[in-house]
């Protein structure tokens, strides 16, 4: 039989200063409405604890052995600007649960209630924010990208105010770290530099155990900090994700995709796509998202200047761009069924986006519908989606062209596109009638979205209606940061 997962929290116990010790305050009416099965799974968890029993586990109002809960303190730049101090407003960092195999992952409890970091804020999150973000962190989780997962959704009877009445939620996220670019910057803004110091001994301890006693070690993790961010960066790009609020304070210090708020996958590739309506000056528009990486990074090293000589920051920093390019290029290599590097590939890629600009198309169903293309007789069912079939033509005669020189018959480099280019992304008017169902405490259509989302490259007849892109009512939704 299962036992009960065992939690320490090291961070509780190793950094006094660093945050609040706190415990959730439980929602009114708190009842647990879904969960992930795959990721209870991976964490050993019993089947009975997501029974109506254990809502108390879920939504915090009960605490398990070793929890050690408390609000984590950090500062952040905000659109380009300093905030000052922010923290944990509305979430508990509640324990690590410690795997048999060694592993460790935090459970942070999302819509907690008030801390001393809430600033003007209640504290709570609502249920539309929750749904979007458990299925956004489990589509990127099964596309390959780092993220954030998502255990529980809790919802209640409890109302919260934000633009209109809203329900009250709670979500359970699970990560490596909910350590920040922000955190760094808090202590180095506030002048405690040993802070800064202990912080980062606290990071590469847990993280990079094998740079611990290397004199070079804290360039060497900056560096793969640097490189982390830039693959996923690069990852995103590839398959179409924008953030919408790539402030420092959302910034992991793992590369790991966090804070899920006004987040959307491009529908029509429109490559200055704002997915942000609050982003009026498209800061955290999707083609400059690995610019203001690179900038968010340089806050980041600013914030441990004491630690490293000039030289050995920029040194970091300089990695950044050949790693971005690196990942970036071998993704979109990948998606267009290259198996080796050619001097034409960017080129190629750069008439296939220039045609779809133009044309509005779809960018995930460009890529899928170019994966079943058959150079051998120069057809695709690509073809049939374009306006401009003169351009298209010259374009895929150079395709065509490059594939040949590889030698890869048809059928092997198929099943490499389809495994590469997803079929299902997490559209948002798919998120908006999961939200719907949900609402009414229904969860037929999350959980049918969720399935899709949890194999985004396989096809499933019986999902079909959800690869499509958005109907007339779905082009223009708008998402803010009011979750």
């Amino acid at each position: 039989m299962q036992q009960n997962p065992l939690f320490n929290n090291s961070y509780f116990q190793q950094l006094p200063g660093f945050y609040t010790a706190l415990s959730p305050t439980p929602l009114r009416g708190a009842r647990l409405l879904y969960h992930s099965d795959d990721l209870a799974h991976e964490l050993a968890l019993p089947t009975e604890l997501f029974g109506a029993a254990h809502t108390d586990i879920w939504c915090g109002e009960r605490l398990l052995p070793g929890m050690q809960p408390l609000a984590q303190v950090y500062s952040g730049h905000q659109f380009g600007v300093w905030a000052g101090q922010l923290g944990d407003g509305r979430g508990i960092l509640l324990g690590e649960q410690q795997l048999a195999d060694g592993r460790q992952f935090d459970w942070h409890l999302k819509g907690a209630g008030l801390t001393p970091y809430s600033r003007m804020g209640d504290g709570r999150a609502v249920l539309r924010s929750v749904v979007r973000e458990f299925l956004a962190s489990e589509a990127l989780h099964y596309l390959g990208i780092d993220t954030t997962r998502a255990l529980t959704i809790i919802t209640s009877d409890e109302p919260v105010w934000r633009e209109q009445l809203e329900t009250g939620a709670m979500l359970l996220r699970v990560a490596q770290s909910h350590v920040r670019f922000g955190h760094f910057e808090h202590f180095y803004y506030r002048r405690e530099p040993e802070k800064v110091r202990q912080l980062a001994d606290y990071v590469i301890d847990r993280h990079w155990p094998m740079l611990e006693h290397n004199t070079q070690g804290y360039g060497l993790w900056l560096t793969a900090v640097v490189e982390r961010t830039a693959r996923t960066i690069a990852q995103w790009q590839a398959v179409g994700f924008a953030h919408g609020v790539m402030n420092t304070d959302n910034m992991s210090i793992l590369g790991t995709t966090i804070d899920y708020g006004p987040f959307g996958f491009l529908d029509a590739y429109q490559p200055d796509f704002i997915c942000n309506h609050t982003d009026h000056q498209g800061r955290y528009a999707f083609d400059n998202q690995p610019a203001v990486a690179w900038w968010n990074l340089h806050r980041l090293a600013q914030a441990l200047s004491g630690l490293m000589p000039v030289d050995v920051l920029e040194r970091a920093l300089a990695r950044y761009e050949p790693a971005l390019m690196q990942a970036y290029g071998e993704q979109m290599r990948a998606k267009l069924g290259f198996s080796q590097q050619d001097n034409q590939d960017n080129d190629l890629l750069t008439g296939l986006l220039g045609l779809m600009k133009t044309e509005g198309s779809d960018y995930t169903q460009v890529f899928r519908l170019l994966s079943e293309s058959e150079t051998a007789d120069f057809r695709s069912p690509l073809r049939d989606e374009m306006k401009d079939l003169a351009g298209f033509d010259r374009w895929y005669a150079a395709y065509r062209a490059r594939l040949l020189r590889e030698g890869i018959d048809d059928g092997q480099r198929r099943a490499a596109m389809l495994a590469k280019n997803p079929k299902f992304i997490l559209r948002n008017y798919l998120a908006q009638q999961a939200i719907d169902g949900a609402q009414q405490n229904d969860v037929t259509f999350l959980a049918r979205l969720h399935q899709a989302l949890r194999a985004p490259f396989t096809d499933n007849p019986a999902l079909d209606e959800l690869a499509a892109p958005p109907p007339e009512w779905g082009r223009h939704l708008t998402i803010s940061c009011s979750s």
